[in-house]
């Protein structure tokens, strides 16, 4: 049967989105982006280009070409209620309602879901509206603190005392910010991803992932939207054990449950982003939407057809048994801008060699004349697949380098030398 689905978005995740679609037979892609992502443009149909925030043209975009479905794929369109709109214009959608979505949008409320439902894994924290609040809490606090806005700021708003600032200086970005801060205890061990399908009851586990944060090798530099991610060949990651694994997942389950009790069903895609301390799994924070990068390794080893659980989410009769991911280990490395993030290098030529066996995926990129240019993002990403690690990281590393430009990439990730310093480090931690 023949289904038209939407995809909202123009990034690295959306081309994974669009290309996980447009693998089984019947799906007819239509894409709303701002800029045009010359890999989902050579996918879809019909491409809208425009803010994907402005809701009344893609409800209006959406209902002339009588599309059945729609997956949405970043965050500033859920906070702007496009899944409300699009399911009042009769468009089922993957993707959490505004009151649904609170969970990434306002990290206040999430908090306070966790405590009030007893949900574990929650850290301390503190919520403050204003400055004075948040320096007394601060300078009375005995230890380091994470200070993350309450709303929305792309992954990359969150300063921790002891690595980015101190206490005067966590005083002063509280400032900057406005006061509207959360106040966490900094948490320490190492992250991991655990995404899932939600049908609003149900929930469905993705492969774990790890992503990599700083922009330079060594884990140093900046924080960045993702630098590159890795996933292994049993789904499972070697510093997680089996018992952190079903701690972190029923943390998932009960964050579910906890928005059905308080009438804002969680349908579309769940992202628990993790710490595992020496206490188990510990939440840094939930996410509304598939990860970027985290999306393109578990969607790149998707063997069910993406169409049928969009299908079954949207229906809300989803089960294991309609989601199938292929067993074999994923590397995936971002090639960005000179200067990125902080003074990314723009409307630089590049050009891509030849890439072998892996999977490319564009981001924030133009095409302009059969020439590929830089933005002022994360530019494209390729994939490696392998039966192990060194084999998806090599199959990666090759793509990466064929790159030339004003462009780089973090090699490190998805090395062997980097995976053992992150289980050194959780032995240590233990």
């Amino acid at each position: 049967m023949d289904m038209k689905v939407l995809v909202v978005g123009g990034g690295g995740r959306e081309h994974a989105i669009a290309r996980a679609l447009s693998c089984n037979s019947g799906v007819r892609i239509f894409s709303v982006m701002a800029r045009k992502n010359p890999g989902i443009a050579r996918l879809a149909e019909r491409v809208l280009l425009e803010k994907e925030t402005n809701i009344p043209e893609i409800v209006e975009f959406a209902t002339k070409n009588a599309l059945d479905a729609a997956v949405i794929g970043p965050e500033a369109p859920l906070e702007a209620g496009i899944v409300d709109h699009l399911e009042a214009a009769g468009i089922p959608s993957v993707g959490p309602t505004r009151a649904a979505a609170r969970l990434e949008t306002d990290k206040a409320f999430c908090r306070r879901l966790m405590e009030q439902h007893g949900i574990a894994g929650c850290p301390e924290y503190r919520v403050c509206h204003d400055l004075e609040e948040a320096r007394r809490f601060i300078e009375a606090y005995d230890g380091d603190l994470a200070i993350k806005p309450i709303g929305l700021t792309g992954g990359k708003g969150v300063r921790v005392m002891g690595e980015h600032v101190d206490a005067a200086g966590a005083v002063e970005y509280v400032r900057k910010l406005g006061g509207d801060v959360v106040l966490e205890e900094r948490l320490f061990g190492e992250e991991f991803t655990l995404q899932a399908f939600v049908d609003g009851e149900h929930l469905v586990p993705m492969p774990l992932v790890q992503d990599h944060k700083r922009a330079y090798e060594g884990d140093v530099g900046p924080n960045t939207g993702g630098m590159g991610s890795y996933s292994m060949l049993d789904h499972m990651l070697p510093f997680v054990s089996p018992s952190d694994y079903e701690k972190a997942l029923q943390i998932m389950r009960e964050t579910v449950a906890a928005m059905r009790d308080e009438g804002a069903p969680y349908r579309g895609i769940l992202y628990g982003q993790f710490m595992n301390t020496r206490d188990g799994p510990r939440v840094i924070e939930f996410n509304a939407r598939f990860g970027d990068p985290e999306a393109m390794n578990v969607l790149s080893l998707l063997e069910s057809d993406f169409s049928e659980i969009v299908r079954h989410i949207t229906k809300g009769d989803l089960s294991p048994s309609h989601v199938r991911f292929g067993h074999e280990a994923t590397v995936c490395k971002y090639l960005v801008p000179e200067g990125y993030p902080e003074a990314p290098a723009t409307r630089q030529p590049l050009t891509i060699g030849d890439y072998g066996d892996a999977r490319l995926y564009y981001a924030n990129v133009e095409e302009r004349d059969g020439m590929l240019y830089t933005r002022t993002s994360r530019t494209l990403a390729f994939v490696g697949k392998g039966e192990t690690l060194d084999e998806a990281e090599a199959i990666a590393e090759k793509a990466a380098s064929s790159v030339s430009g004003n462009v780089f990439h973090r090699r490190d990730i998805g090395t062997r030398e980097l995976l053992d310093r992150r289980c050194r480090h959780m032995k240590e931690i233990a």
